[in-house]
């Protein structure tokens, strides 16, 4: 298939475009590099740099590509901003959308796989997190997240436009020459290895009184290899109809077993710093991936914490500076 990859210069776009290629597939990338990164994106993969808000680009594209799919990474991601800046979470993500969603009506492209986030379950009451379990945002991040779901799935029901909907859990791992760079970063695995490099001096640990074993909050990491394993067999499947899938490893980790772990895996001291709970963290988010297990035999193949960090470890020690040459 022709697969046209938007946000395909990011942390995941670019491992899954980098799995496409591998598969067999051919690979557009389209990215305004705002976030992504131009030596991120792999070779065998057509680039072209542009933005979803270009909407007459976008169907030009299109129509000249005839892609088979689209699978659409890009968006704005950050929580914190979200709150602060709501106004660029629905127009990046939410209406930048829709003009995709646009051009693909036009073009005749109707099929696609979306990246969208646990994020839009809110603060579950009930562990492990199913597909079922109800939908409640807490932040603009999630909530245009969920929105984009609502389109997507009004437009198969008006169009017959297929879509996989693809619920992540923690992002976390890398390849040896493809792995996480964020300005500012923010996820937990990166911010604990750039202390054993000597970037920071040390970690903090936000919470350490909630009602779990250790008393810091339990996430479910997932290798972006997986990540991007399932990504293709949900655009395989799509002949069969839509679909919404949660993506995680099933296992909960805290953050001092991720502390921990890092220092095993780095041998660096690796300080940490104990600070107030975060407004709005959950104690516990733990995904059920049963349904794309059952349904398309995926399996998560890195389900040791240890082999996730290691993985990033061996990216971050040999890419110090990321992709910055």
């Amino acid at each position: 298939m022709k697969v046209f990859v938007t946000g395909g210069a990011g942390y995941i776009g670019s491992i899954t475009a980098t799995e496409l290629l591998n598969a067999g597939h051919d690979v557009i990338v389209y990215d305004n590099l705002s976030t992504g990164h131009r030596d991120a994106i792999p070779e065998g993969a057509r680039f072209v740099r542009g933005d979803l808000g270009q909407p007459k680009k976008l169907a030009r594209l299109l129509a000249e590509e005839r892609p088979d799919a689209v699978m659409h990474f890009g968006a704005a991601s950050l929580v914190p901003e979200s709150v602060a800046n709501p106004a660029k979470y629905y127009r990046n993500n939410v209406a930048y959308t829709l003009n995709l969603l646009h051009a693909m009506l036009e073009t005749g492209v109707n099929r696609i796989v979306f990246s969208s986030t646990a994020a839009v379950y809110g603060i579950p009451k009930t562990i492990p997190i199913t597909e079922e379990t109800p939908t409640n945002p807490i932040n603009p991040y999630g909530e245009s997240k969920l929105m984009i779901e609502w389109m997507l799935r009004r437009f198969d029901e008006a169009y017959g436009m297929r879509y996989a909907i693809l619920r992540y859990f923690n992002a976390a791992g890398a390849l040896p020459n493809r792995g996480e760079h964020h300005d500012p970063e923010t996820h937990l695995i990166p911010l604990v290895l750039q202390v054993a490099l000597g970037q920071r001096e040390h970690i903090k640990i936000f919470g350490t009184d909630y009602p779990t074993p250790d008393g810091t909050a339990i996430r479910d990491y997932i290798h972006v290899q997986d990540l991007a394993s399932a990504h293709i067999l949900a655009l395989e499947a799509l002949d069969e109809g839509s679909r919404t899938y949660n993506l995680g490893n099933g296992q909960g980790f805290s953050v001092k077993q991720v502390i921990e772990t890092a220092r095993s895996v780095t041998g660096h001291p690796i300080p940490a710093v104990e600070a107030p709970r975060r407004p709005g963290d959950p104690p516990i988010l733990i995904a059920s991936s049963q349904r794309i297990q059952r349904e398309l035999g995926w399996r998560p193949r890195f389900t040791s914490l240890r082999e996730i960090i290691a993985s990033a470890w061996e990216w971050h020690r040999t890419h110090p500076n990321g992709y910055r040459r």
